[in-house]
């Protein structure tokens, strides 16, 4: 699944990220599980792991959320599992609208409490008259969400994923070359119409070493931001019993390979990455240590 903020909002985003991306989060997530529970489409409790990008191919600000969702939920009672349909999960246009409908509640709802900040071109909209015309427009326009089957199957999705969580807005595979009048990197243009291997779509961009330092610093979140969460059967503070459920549910078992215990959480995590850490060397004191004097 995938959640795409209009151009005019990703540009207050920019001045906002805390509030804006959190929203986008929240709201992808309450959409889904809305939709989902409704007995008209899905009717099971859902779960969702959701990952924020901020940039487009070309290192433009795009935020979006990409979100990781299995084919169907527990029933109400928890005892069975609702799959979905094969080949269709749910009615993107019903996401679609309701998602537009409650981010624009809920980012009116941030102005109302003062928490948005306005610069530049943006100042007049701490109005609230202001505002509420500059909004207008965003109900009357499409909202992108996009869904799509895996390719590969579950373990395809989860190498993916693996691999996709900690990227950064461009990687050095990317890069062609730079020098002090320029970085040169490759890019793929999404609007050019490609042939079958999508070849023509790559392209080249150089840019001054300034403005490639500046597209590259939007990407920069604010410290102590979550850019994966996890909601619904997959939230924290439940995913253990909820998962408990949705194997019983679902008849599958967790298989240990013979002779080799079950994996266990790594003891210690890095507070800034999330990685576990690795213990290398125990190093023991060769004597007691002596206690200065009181």
């Amino acid at each position: 699944m995938v959640f795409t903020l209009p151009a005019p909002i990703a540009d207050l985003a920019y001045q906002n990220k805390a509030e804006i991306y959190g929203l986008l989060f929240d709201m992808a997530a309450e959409v889904l599980q809305v939709i989902a529970a409704d007995a008209k489409h899905l009717g099971a409790r859902i779960g969702a792991t959701l990952v924020l990008h901020t940039w487009g191919s070309a290192l433009t600000h795009h935020p979006h959320v990409h979100g990781i969702v299995p084919g169907g939920g527990l029933s109400a009672d928890g005892k069975t599992w609702v799959a979905c349909r094969p080949g269709f999960f749910l009615p993107v246009r019903v996401l679609s609208r309701l998602f537009r409908r409650r981010f624009l509640e809920g980012l009116q709802q941030l102005h109302c409490a003062g928490r948005l900040q306005f610069f530049g071109e943006h100042v007049a909209l701490q109005d609230a008259k202001a505002f509420a015309d500059w909004l207008a427009p965003m109900r009357r326009c499409e909202w992108v969400v996009y869904a799509k089957p895996p390719f590969a199957g579950p373990q395809a999705v989860l190498a993916y994923l693996s691999r996709y969580t900690h990227r950064v807005a461009i990687s050095n595979s990317r890069l062609v070359a730079a020098d002090a009048n320029g970085v040169t990197f490759r890019w793929k243009d999404y609007r050019a119409k490609g042939d079958a291997h999508g070849k023509v779509r790559h392209k080249t961009m150089t840019l001054s070493p300034p403005e490639f330092m500046r597209r590259f610093l939007l990407h920069v979140l604010p410290a102590g931001f979550h850019r994966i969460r996890h909601y619904g059967l997959l939230a924290n503070g439940h995913r253990r019993d909820c998962l408990a459920l949705a194997r019983t549910a679902l008849q599958a078992k967790v298989e240990v390979p013979n002779g080799e215990p079950a994996v266990r959480a790594p003891a210690f995590v890095c507070r800034h990455c999330g990685r576990p850490l690795l213990i290398v060397e125990i190093v023991l004191r060769e004597r007691p240590a002596i206690q200065a004097p009181p």
